[in-house]
């Protein structure tokens, strides 16, 4: 969690605590993350990572649907990365099995940010295959 904040400094972004719609926001006009209080540290921790990859990826409010989709797979992968590691992913799968809730538990991650680096190992094969 810290190389996250400090990743927030380094970038110029303030990181606060306030209720809103969802468990998180990034606000590029105020370069502002917003995380909701109250929530887990894995839940926080991977929120703050999936905002910071809106931030780093230089996402604006979407104009339509679509766009905001594939602005929210692409935080959730930059967040993956930056969250798991090849060798504890293995080593979660081989305790764990492929369960979703299992294995973000052991990630200490949401189910949102496994599911991104699945996507990430799957496209990763593919193109090697």
């Amino acid at each position: 969690m810290q190389h996250l904040l400090r990743l927030a400094d380094e970038k110029r972004l303030r990181v606060v605590e306030r209720n809103g719609r969802t468990r998180g926001g990034y606000d590029p006009t105020t370069r502002t993350i917003r995380l909701s209080p109250g929530m887990s540290l894995r839940t926080t921790r991977s929120v703050l990572a999936h905002e910071l990859g809106h931030a780093s990826l230089g996402h604006v409010p979407a104009p339509t649907p679509a766009i905001r989709a594939h602005q929210e797979r692409r935080a959730d992968e930059w967040a993956a990365t930056r969250l798991i590691t090849p060798r504890a992913y293995a080593e979660a799968e081989e305790m764990r099995g492929p369960h979703l809730a299992s294995l973000a538990f052991e990630l200490e991650v949401t189910i949102e940010l496994v599911t991104a680096y699945q996507r990430l190992l799957r496209q990763s094969l593919l193109a090697a295959g």
